[in-house]
């Protein structure tokens, strides 16, 4: 059976997210790629007699997005933190594309803070859509709930407390602000130029 692997990121020393909270939040992303093969397995142990398992078989099926979404939402989140902070320049096609769709980029950003901001756990995340070609936003309860189908994700932030609580506790904002000054939007711009070639 195909599993999937846990990746390693070269991530630099973070402004305002500490080495701790880091460690902690790889460990979590750990846990997903671990639970999301032990669910393929166990689904695979089940199928051998499915009629018997037919319910937990759907139940894990169920439970399976949850974590396959976890592992993939942290991949992208911590892979925008690799290489150090870096500028989302005016030549970009990025900054073009969020200019065109929000009139300027800090309206893109204070819309952005503010849907990182919804109450709850879950995602603030930054999709191209290659069938309008446009970008949008979307918030994600949880892991899995509320993802766009077809969309590319450009950039994304954590918003479950295991994120922030360590370094600021209920801040959430504080947060916000010091994940844009770690990020590296030159990821984010290579991001969106795959998703515009598909």
């Amino acid at each position: 059976m195909n599993i999937y692997t846990e990746k390693t990121f070269s991530l630099p020393e973070l402004v305002g997210i500490s080495a701790k909270s880091v460690a902690e939040h790889l460990k979590l992303y750990s846990g997903y790629v671990k639970n999301a093969n032990l669910i393929l397995e166990k689904i695979k142990e089940y199928e051998a007699d499915g009629d018997k398992h037919s319910y937990a078989i759907s139940e894990l099926q169920r439970r399976f997005s949850f974590e396959f979404n976890g592992m993939r939402n942290h991949e992208y989140y911590f892979q925008s933190l690799e290489g150090g902070s870096a500028p989302l320049v005016a030549e970009t096609t990025l900054r073009q594309e969020i200019e065109k769709e929000w009139g300027s980029f800090d309206a893109w950003l204070t819309r952005f803070k503010n849907i990182a901001s919804t109450r709850g756990v879950g995602w603030a995340i930054l999709y191209y859509d290659p069938i309008s070609k446009r970008l949008t936003t979307a918030w994600i309860d949880e892991q899995h709930l509320g993802q766009l189908n077809g969309l590319h994700y450009i950039v994304g932030i954590d918003m479950w407390e295991h994120s922030y609580y360590m370094d600021y506790g209920t801040d959430k904002k504080k947060y916000i602000d010091a994940f844009f000054a770690n990020l590296n939007w030159t990821i984010a711009e290579q991001n969106l130029l795959t998703a515009m070639k598909k």
